[in-house]
């Protein structure tokens, strides 16, 4: 059994599938007392990138293009899907995917600068589809709220995923922007127990946390998505009903439900995760979760990664729209917001309209 790492979603630091060379530590006799690593502080780089929207195809999500203010993700949620891509920088999908984080400060001058483009033509933009905008390094960088300030300013629809309770600041920003038509919140809650998030999710808001801010968007007029989200077989799928309760309470007018996927290194993450915490249903888990990706415990087929296939997939589904139904929940990833608003706000010299 691995010991785990204080306040940290990983168990360890592997190489990342790049690399060439790989050390491992060992016991060489000296008595140093405990590893100064073992509970690695975070790190924030500066990432100068030299563009901000994203553009993807994929059949599987409802929106074209995206921006991330970070890459890394201090709230260290074990499962998360975006950990191998930081194999993309030479780093580690472990421990380095928490602890050393890429900021984006120049992201609001980059988008004002391609939002402003002649040939560009308004669609959603979503933000939190890779790592959380509203992990705890933006309480003090900011960069989400100067993202907002500048959609806010060309009347440009965004569409946000977050499980971090710090979205509430920028209620300013957003109530006004939703009156328009501009604005939808989804709120990820992956289970309603304590003690389970903090391990699964180790610095991210504690659920009760996570459904009062659902509350405080709610009376924003802001419209609110809960994503029972991801639902892990033989461990949090017992709480879909009660999540969506929860969050239908709380003031969240639709939901959407994603099966684990656990892709690249991300499976051998978990998979330690399991037997260091859970280690009486690791099997089980990683079993049905088997039976519901062909013997894998990752698909990577479109329209299927998401969902699953077989009677565990099917059942869930069904569990999920029933439960909508019952709650009055709208079953679907996020809302229809106006594109038609857009329009560049006026810069000093910029010559008058005739008309």
């Amino acid at each position: 059994m691995t010991k785990p790492v204080s306040h940290r979603g990983a168990l360890a630091n592997p190489p990342n599938r790049y690399d060439r060379l790989a050390g491992e530590a060992c016991d060489d006799g000296w008595d140093l007392g405990e590893d100064e690593t073992a509970t690695p502080r975070i790190e924030v780089a500066v990432d100068s990138t030299r563009t901000i929207i994203t553009r993807n195809k994929s059949p599987d999500v409802p929106f074209g293009r995206s921006i991330n203010p970070y890459r890394g993700c201090e709230h260290g949620c074990i499962y998360c899907y975006a950990r191998p891509t930081h194999a993309y920088l030479g780093l580690s999908p472990g421990l380095d995917f928490e602890t050393r984080l890429l900021a984006k400060p120049d992201a609001a001058r980059l988008l004002e600068r391609e939002l402003s483009h002649p040939r560009y033509r308004p669609a959603v933009i979503a933000i939190g589809t890779n790592t959380d905008p509203y992990q705890p390094v933006e309480r003090s960088r900011r960069i989400m709220r100067q993202c907002l300030e500048v959609l806010a300013a060309f009347n440009h629809p965004v569409m946000i995923t977050t499980k971090g309770a710090l979205v509430t600041r920028d209620l300013d920003i957003l109530g006004p922007m939703a009156a328009r038509g501009l604005a939808a919140v989804n709120v990820s809650v992956t289970t309603l127990d304590r003690d389970l998030c903090r391990l699964l999710e180790p610095r991210a808001a504690l659920p009760r946390v996570r459904l009062d801010a659902i509350r405080q968007l709610a009376g924003a007029g802001i419209p609110v998505t809960v994503m029972a989200a991801p639902m892990i077989p033989a461990l949090t799928d017992h709480e879909l009903e009660a999540i969506l309760a929860a969050a239908r309470e709380a003031g969240a007018s639709a939901a959407v439900t994603l099966l684990l996927r656990l892709p690249g290194e991300v499976a051998d993450l978990f998979r330690q995760w399991l037997e260091t915490h859970v280690p009486g249903r690791a099997a089980h888990v990683l079993g049905l979760l088997g039976q519901a990706r062909g013997g894998q415990v990752n698909d990577s087929r479109w329209r299927s990664r998401f969902t699953g296939e077989g009677p565990l997939a099917a059942l869930l589904s069904r569990r999920f729209h029933l439960a909508c139904q019952r709650l009055g929940l709208r079953a679907a990833r996020g809302v229809e917001l106006d594109c038609r608003q857009f329009r560049p706000p006026p810069r000093a010299g910029d010559q008058l309209a005739l008309f």
